[in-house]
This record gives structure tokens, C-alpha cells and sequence, in this order.
């Protein structure tokens, strides 16, 4: 496969580390992907019923009053939301990265806005509403566009502008067949940002478990995000295809309020995103801030000879550090001198799961000291006081590790 279509951030043995820690089984996958099931169900049942709902909308009505005003309503969205990007960056590539698909967007939207005015235009055949090679060359690399901030996500820093004009040859290839031969190629043109999401969404699940090998908490970071933003994608993309063949210009309210939900969504969600890449530097796999003796904190095995596990083992128990929601891989360097390829290794290879899980373990243990010694305690503060972000990440994780609810484990205490 092409170098410019691969997504691969991960060193060797993380790939190794990924192989042997990757389960498929399909109860898993439901429970990691469940709620983006719904997601999908409810932005098709979405699309269905505003598709309903503009078939009783006059097409002179639509033409002359909602597309304007839908498009106004767009373009002033993306240019908000760049705005509050690069505003609030915070020195973060994806938001940047974000920002600037909105703010070319947003002028992507000005110009179809002025352009609706013209019968005639390159991007639409005359007399109809369907579009062009051009106008899919347009919607595409409109699509392209958006592909960017999974890219960023999956890989930082890969994305630059040698590797953008090489991914949208294909396209600018087909265009040009499509003039020179006598074939209609542009369903073929949707194709290739199919591919390249197709690609995308095979990369999730590594992501995740990259995630999971290095957080002890998947708030603000896990990969249901790019799962949904991905969902949101493909919507849009359907319906895009679903407007631009026929001559049914109502068929744009779908696609407009789509990406209008698309826009205001990513936004919010990307504005508060934490950078699971940020403590992955050349500090972080050695150097003088990770060389530690093992006695720096009074832990020591017996005979003065490391003991590695046994040390961990201590430390977990006398330090807690597990009740921190922010405790991540890197934070064992403080009893253990390892990078972090050693590390993530040490944690899968001696108790044969991630840091993430390794970490439950010991908040679960900790939760159900809690309800057993507190049982009028509120679930709440049980998941506060065991070290979960959240209410519903700790009742997510006590079923997954226990198989029962917290409320009907403490129930039969």
C-alpha cells in the first residue's frame, strides 16, 4: 500500500504489544462501539425525517429563500467556529488543524452561496441540479477536507502539504479521464474518499488500545470520538451523494442541517479533547528526567536487588496513585526507569492486560472497600473517592470487570 494511505504512529513493539492484547470477540465490541450504534441509528432516523419533511417543501420556496439562508447559517458556523479555534488552540495541532477546515469551509460555503444565484454554473449540469465532474471534484476534496482532523488524531504531526497533493492526484486524475473519455466517471470519483476513510476506521481500534496502554482514564481522550465523528462523516457523505445525483434540490435540507449538526458538535467536542500524544517525547522514553534509583521513594526489594513487580506491586498499595483520574503510564517512572515501550510491555507481559485495565483493577478493589465499609455512601463519591472521572465511567468499568452493576454488587454485600 502506498506510503501517503498508511496510518501506523506505533513503534514495532507496539504493534507486537497491540497483537497480543487485541481481543475480538463480539461481546467487547458491542461494548466499546454500542453507544456509536445508537449515534448512527439516530442521525439516519434524523436524515429520514427532514428528507420527509422536505418533499411538502415547494422547490421555488427552497430555492429562492431556504438554501440562502441555510447557507448564510453555515458559512457563519465554520467561521465562528475557526475563530474559537485558533482562539483557544492552546498550542494543540488537531485544534488548529480543526480551525482551519472550518475557516476554508466557511469560504467554500460563501462561494456556493453567491453561486446559487447562476443557473449556469460550472458545477452543476444546465438545466438541472445535478452535479458536474467538477462539482464532485468540489464535494470531495470538501470531504478530503474533513478527513484531516481524524488524520491529525490517529497520527500527529504526519499530515503536511506534500502528502495533501499527493492524496487529491487520484481525484484530479479521475477528472481528467472523465473529460478525455467517453464514460461517466463521477459515481467513480466517491469512491476514493471512501477509501481513504475506509482506512481511517481501520485504525480505531489500535488507536484505542494505544489509548489504553498508556491512560488509566479514556475521558476526553478514548476513540468513541473519532468513532462518531467518523459516523458523522459517512452521513454526510451519503447524503451528499444522495443530493447532487437527482434533480431535487430540496434534498440539500438534509445535507445542510447535517453538517450544521457535524459543525457545532465537532467543535464543542474537539474544543475540550485532551492530546493523548502530548507526554509522548524524547523526555518521556528516557533521559535524565526518567533515571531514578528504585530507593528514591524508600521502596526496596529484598537483598537490595530490584524487584520490579514487587516494587510496583508496594507502591500501588502504600502511594494509590490509581486514585488520581489523571494517573497515566509515564507516572511509573517514578518507582520503575523505564521508557515507555518497556514499560507498556512490563504492565501486558507480567499481568497479561493494559495500564488501563491494570489501573481498574486496583480503583474497583478500592471502590468496593468503599461500598462494603460505607454503604449509604452515594455512587457518586464512591467513583470520585476510587479515582473515576465520572459516575459513568466507574459504573461502565465495575460491570465490564465484575459483571454486575455497582448498585447490585452493594446491594448483595
Amino acid at each position: 500500500m502506498p506510503d501517503f494511505l498508511i496510518f501506523s504512529p506505533f513503534t514495532t513493539a507496539d504493534t507486537s504489544l497491540m497483537q497480543t492484547t487485541i481481543r475480538t470477540d463480539f461481546r467487547e465490541i458491542w461494548n466499546n462501539y454500542r453507544s456509536e450504534v445508537f449515534f448512527f441509528l439516530i442521525l439516519l432516523s434524523f436524515s429520514a425525517l427532514s428528507h420527509w419533511l422536505s418533499r411538502f417543501i415547494p422547490e421555488a420556496v427552497f430555492t429562492d429563500f431556504l438554501t440562502p439562508i441555510q447557507s448564510s447559517f453555515t458559512m457563519a458556523i465554520c467561521l465562528i467556529s475557526a475563530w474559537v479555534m485558533f482562539r483557544h488552540s492552546d498550542g494543540l495541532r488537531f485544534r488548529r488543524v480543526w480551525g482551519w477546515t472550518m475557516l476554508v469551509w466557511g469560504l467554500a460555503e460563501g462561494l456556493f452561496l453567491c453561486q446559487t444565484y447562476f443557473q449556469h454554473s460550472s458545477v452543476l449540469l444546465p438545466g438541472t441540479n445535478a452535479a458536474t465532474t467538477y462539482g464532485w471534484i468540489a464535494g470531495n476534496c470538501l470531504g478530503w477536507l474533513l478527513l484531516l482532523y481524524p488524520t491529525e488524531t490517529l497520527r500527529p504531526g504526519w499530515m503536511n502539504w506534500k502528502i495533501a497533493i499527493i492524496q487529491l492526484l487520484p481525484m484530479v486524475a479521475l477528472g481528467i479521464l472523465d473529460y478525455l473519455l467517453p464514460y461517466d466517471l463521477r459515481w467513480l470519483l466517491a469512491l476514493y474518499p471512501a477509501l481513504l476513510t475506509l482506512i481511517a476506521v481501520t485504525h480505531i481500534r489500535a488507536y484505542r488500545i494505544w489509548c489504553e496502554t498508556n491512560y488509566s482514564s479514556m475521558e476526553h481522550i478514548d476513540a468513541q470520538w473519532i468513532v462518531r465523528y467518523l459516523v458523522m462523516l459517512i452521513c454526510v457523505g451519503l447524503s451528499y451523494m444522495y443530493v447532487m445525483a437527482p434533480d431535487n434540490p430540496a434534498r440539500l435540507l438534509t445535507q445542510n442541517m447535517l453538517l450544521q449538526i457535524m459543525f457545532i458538535y465537532s467543535t464543542d467536542q474537539i474544543l475540550f479533547r485532551k492530546d493523548p500524544w502530548a507526554d509522548v517525547s524524547h523526555t518521556a522514553e528516557g533521559g535524565p528526567t526518567a533515571k531514578r534509583s528504585y530507593s528514591d521513594n524508600g521502596l526496596t526489594a529484598e537483598g537490595g536487588q530490584p524487584d520490579n513487580v514487587r516494587l510496583l506491586e508496594q507502591w500501588m498499595e502504600q502511594q494509590k496513585p490509581y486514585l488520581n483520574p489523571e494517573f497515566k503510564l509515564m507516572d511509573l517512572r517514578e518507582v520503575l526507569p523505564m521508557n515507555r515501550t518497556y514499560l507498556s510491555q512490563f504492565i501486558n507481559d507480567t499481568y497479561g492486560c493494559p495500564f488501563y485495565q491494570f489501573v481498574n483493577r486496583y480503583r474497583i478493589e478500592e471502590a468496593q472497600r468503599l461500598m462494603r465499609e460505607h454503604p449509604d455512601m452515594r455512587l457518586s463519591d464512591v467513583a470520585t473517592r476510587s479515582g473515576f472521572s465520572s459516575r459513568e465511567s466507574f459504573a461502565r468499568t465495575f460491570t465490564q470487570v465484575t459483571g454486575t452493576s455497582p448498585r447490585e454488587w452493594g446491594k448483595n454485600v
